[in-house]
């Protein structure tokens, strides 16, 4: 997983997956879920990122890291 955030427009992207996205869904405004062929996401785009989402902390919890 991949944390994109872009300063000029303002939006985090969450690249989930490393497979390419055929389809898009937006789940509410200002957030794009990104799917692919068999409607797996792939991704999260998130619009005026720094107004939804606290971006001066990232936190990792219990993640199955071998």
């Amino acid at each position: 997983m991949r944390l994109h955030y872009y300063a000029d427009t303002d939006s985090l992207y969450i690249d989930l997956a490393d497979r390419t996205s055929t389809d898009s869904l937006e789940v509410s405004p200002g957030v794009v879920i990104d799917l692919d062929s068999d409607s797996r996401i792939v991704g999260i785009d998130i619009e005026d990122a720094s107004k939804v989402v606290d971006l001066s902390c990232l936190e990792a919890e219990a993640l199955p890291i071998g």
